[in-house]
């Protein structure tokens, strides 16, 4: 598997491969990557972030921490069942995600002009 790392901006370019069990990582700088890689190849995680609408009012959204790939489209399902509410930047729209042990925080507000 080949892919770049994100932890930083130099961006190197990982070939990420298993070798009698163990997880290789190659082409890092740091070993930040070196981590990077390993996660990715064995459970990838994704910050989720979306938005929804209550009475013209955008909120948009995104959670306290990364989860995992496969979780991401049950948690934006998750996130659409919010009901109608008032909520500010900075707010707690959903404690513990899925019992992820991950919060959803309001990050922006849009309102109708």
């Amino acid at each position: 598997m080949e892919t770049v790392c994100i932890c930083c901006p130099i961006g190197c370019r990982l070939k990420i491969e298993e070798i009698n069990g163990e997880v290789v990582v190659s082409g890092n700088s740091c070993p930040r990557g070196k981590a990077y890689g390993i996660t990715e190849f064995t459970a990838p995680k994704r910050v989720l972030t979306t938005s929804v609408v209550f009475n013209g009012v955008t909120y948009t959204l995104k959670t306290s921490d990364a989860i995992l790939k496969e979780k991401l489209s049950e948690g934006i399902r998750e996130i659409k069942k919010l009901k109608k509410q008032n909520l500010n930047i900075g707010d707690v729209a959903i404690k513990n995600l899925l019992n992820l042990d991950v919060d959803v925080i309001v990050t922006g507000k849009l309102e109708k002009v």
